[in-house]
């Protein structure tokens, strides 16, 4: 990407497109496309046309996307298909159709199965039920990588697919009802401690193990993705079955663990209790990020300085 080049980030509002913008901004790119969903309705076919015709970007980042957390997943499901669905075919055929020079499409490692072996390689797509509790976000995911790899396959498009790990960083959703794990945690923590709670309860058993990647590490990775050469393009297109690379951070600690950290962090004195009435989710979700790192990337930001950096940014939010 030239540092004038029009990128269209998708999403710019959200976790991972925040994330985007700030980084790009930083690296000297110019000229990004930013639209919020009232100036933009990306379920509206009509409206990423219009948009797509009249801005020609060079390069879109497909960071938007409904998303929630457990409790949302499975009150949902219709919502979650039908909109992720809708926005992301709108732009990605869009994206053809006007001769986007590349597309990154973001997805979300519980597109692998359930009960998938550990570490999860890309490979592993498709061999195994998924999980029950987000299963309609998974299939519409799912269906946008294959519309990736099939657009490539016939319009010979440039479109690649990023599965990022767990997510957490600045500007995350904090919402009880629709938030993941991670800043559910936060929020709880963090308001336990402000109206003095003898505990915190948090779902499931605690013995669900998860990687936790922050957004400014993801986006690092994304626009080394983006700016990768025509050959290692090439290389990462013709060799593999989907146009599909995982993103993560490479360790992973148990739900148990993740509350006992924030609890350091945030320097709550009180109890943690586990609500055993409550879905765990999938047992283990670590995924195999080996390949991003031969193309040249690691993350930076450990667990702990990232949830630091996290819960400053909930604190500066409800004050």
């Amino acid at each position: 990407m030239e540092k004038n080049s029009r990128i269209f980030i998708a999403g710019h509002r959200g976790l991972v497109g925040s994330a985007l913008v700030r980084r790009l901004q930083a690296l000297g790119f110019s000229n990004l496309i930013l639209r919020t969903r009232l100036e933009l309705d990306l379920a509206s076919s009509f409206a990423v046309a219009k948009f797509f015709e009249e801005q020609r970007p060079d390069y879109v980042f497909l960071a938007a996307a409904k998303v929630g957390g457990i409790m949302a997943n499975s009150q949902e499901p219709a919502d979650f298909i039908r909109l992720n669905l809708e926005l992301q075919t709108n732009v990605i055929h869009n994206a053809y159709v006007h001769d986007v020079k590349r597309l990154l499409f973001l997805g979300s490692s519980c597109i692998y199965p359930r009960d998938c072996q550990q570490p999860i390689k890309e490979d592993y797509l498709f061999t195994g039920p998924l999980e029950p509790t987000n299963s309609a976000y998974a299939m519409a995911k799912i269906a946008g990588i294959e519309m990736c790899r099939s657009y490539n396959d016939q319009y010979k498009t440039r479109f690649l697919c990023a599965m990022p790990t767990n997510l957490y960083g600045l500007g995350d959703n904090y919402d009880p009802r629709g938030s993941h794990v991670l800043p559910a945690l936060i929020r709880k923590f963090v308001e336990a401690k402000q109206a003095r709670l003898p505990s915190v309860t948090v779902w499931g058993t605690g013995t669900p193990l998860r990687e936790f990647l922050f957004s400014d590490d993801l986006a690092d990775a994304c626009i080394h993705l983006m700016d990768l050469s025509e050959i290692e393009l090439d290389s990462v297109l013709n060799t593999r079955r989907y146009p599909l690379i995982n993103i993560g951070f490479g360790s992973d600690l148990s739900i148990s663990d993740l509350a006992s950290l924030v609890k350091k962090v945030t320097h709550y004195e009180g109890e943690i209790v586990f609500d055993h009435s409550k879905p765990d989710g999938t047992p283990r979700k670590l995924i195999d990020s080996r390949f991003m790192r031969s193309l040249g990337w690691v993350p930076k930001v450990p667990l702990q300085d990232g949830i630091a950096h996290a819960v400053s940014d909930f604190s500066s939010r409800a004050s």
